[in-house]
């Protein structure tokens, strides 16, 4: 805009009626490209909060590509491979025999730089009483596309084997490529199931004329909401924000996301947190709110988004949920969501949000006023070198660390460690 107006008008007022034309222009630009804000950042100095040194106590480091975690409350943990298996820890030690294999009807994962697998574990609300548990997991399509993405409902009949037929399946979603393909599933505080979809795959989301990501008619670029509590598929819970709406699917609850690998609920304040993971410059935290835009592909980060990655000076931020913290890609390139603490071991990092890199930076948030501050966090004693695949929490709120030597499956190296005192 402001070139088109110096192209129209003389540098230099010779006069006053020059200036009123202007003025006019001026007033008739704003109402024209009202919607189109010239958007740049502005960073504010603040002090970054005080380190946090912490230390960890390993549960083991022999296996595969791990992805997620879940607790089932009698004092056994569950752990996913991304291959497909759920193991079992029970009294500290591995079970001999994972407690569901998938891999007969899974697709095959490669070796070193894999998106796709068994990415999610989520367990039912009343799993206590009903045993019912839900899973992320990739199969071969059968419509041409990469992958097909899978939600799939399972019962514990028992103790330590599952048969992988028995699955309901809730949702199955076709994948034109074989990344960006989110996989988290956590139930909210009212009881329906929130799903993460990345937004097709590839690079830039360049998936139509608008890209997946604001792309209303499908489900890929989104966080969805539906209710299992159904013999068959599911239902869209009425208050979703766009049940009714012309060409657009109902189960949306957010949009306008890259890739939300990993979200959490607050036990505490019921917010929902996501790690949305960047393209080529920035990573994000957002607090997901009901029919919220977090902006992708029209920004990355708070910044304006292009498939050059050429610094842009403005672009249409308007209806746009900003996150709540960003970091470039010269500290990390691939944020992993994590959970606010709300565990009563480690006091220093109660009701502060902790999240990572995959390169391995930990970081925290606290919040001061209206701004969420970003500090970080040091465990003194982890092997070094090592990639963070998932931050997870316990019933009682402690947090636990999955990493890999490497950048996928093939290796059996990879470990779960639980952050202590230091």
């Amino acid at each position: 805009m402001k070139k088109l107006i110096q192209n129209k008008f003389p540098s230099k007022l010779s006069n006053g009626k020059s200036f009123l034309v202007i003025v006019l222009a001026l007033s008739i630009s704003v109402g024209v490209f009202s919607s189109y804000v010239t958007h740049k950042t502005i960073k504010k100095k603040s002090a970054a909060p005080a380190l946090i040194t912490l230390k960890v106590q390993k549960i083991t480091d022999t296996l595969e590509a791990l992805t997620d975690m879940a607790f089932p409350g009698n004092g056994d943990t569950w752990v996913t491979e991304q291959a497909g298996k759920i193991w079992v820890i029970r009294n500290g030690k591995l079970n001999d025999t994972p407690l569901l294999d998938l891999r007969s009807i899974m697709l095959k994962i490669n070796n070193g730089y894999e998106e796709r697998g068994l990415l999610g574990i989520t367990l039912h609300p009343q799993f206590s009483s009903n045993k019912k548990f839900y899973v992320f997991y990739s199969r071969k399509s059968t419509q041409k596309s990469d992958h097909t993405d899978v939600v799939a409902e399972y019962k514990l009949t028992d103790a330590d084997h599952v048969d992988p037929n028995s699955g309901r399946i809730i949702m199955a979603v076709e994948k034109p490529d074989g990344n960006h393909d989110g996989g988290c599933l956590k139930f909210g505080p009212d009881g329906y199931l929130y799903i993460s979809l990345g937004d097709g795959g590839g690079q830039h989301d360049k998936h139509g004329t608008i890209g997946n990501g604001q792309n209303m008619n499908t489900w890929l670029g989104k966080i969805l909401r539906v209710d299992i509590n159904t013999d068959s598929g599911y239902v869209v819970p009425k208050d979703n924000p766009f049940v009714g709406k012309p060409d657009v699917k109902p189960e949306i609850w957010a949009y306008g996301f890259r890739n939300p690998y990993r979200f959490s609920f607050d036990k505490v304040t019921k917010q929902l947190f996501a790690g949305e993971v960047g393209q080529d410059l920035w990573e994000e935290v957002d607090i997901v709110k009901k029919g919220a835009n977090y902006g992708w592909r029209i920004v990355e980060g708070t910044h304006c988004h292009n498939a050059t990655n050429t610094p842009e000076t403005g672009c249409n931020i308007k209806g746009i949920t900003m996150p709540i913290t960003e970091y470039d890609h010269k500290e990390g390139i691939s944020v992993m969501g994590g959970y606010v603490y709300n565990g009563n071991q480690l006091p220093a990092l109660k009701s502060k949000y902790v999240f990572a890199d995959w390169t391995g930076p930990i970081f925290y948030l606290q919040k001061s006023n209206n701004n969420w501050l970003r500090g970080k966090i040091s465990l003194q004693n982890i092997p070094a070198n090592l990639k963070i695949t998932g931050i997870n929490e316990d019933n009682t709120g402690e947090l636990y660390i999955l990493t890999n030597p490497d950048t996928g499956p093939g290796n059996k190296k990879c470990g779960i460690y639980k952050i202590v005192k230091g």
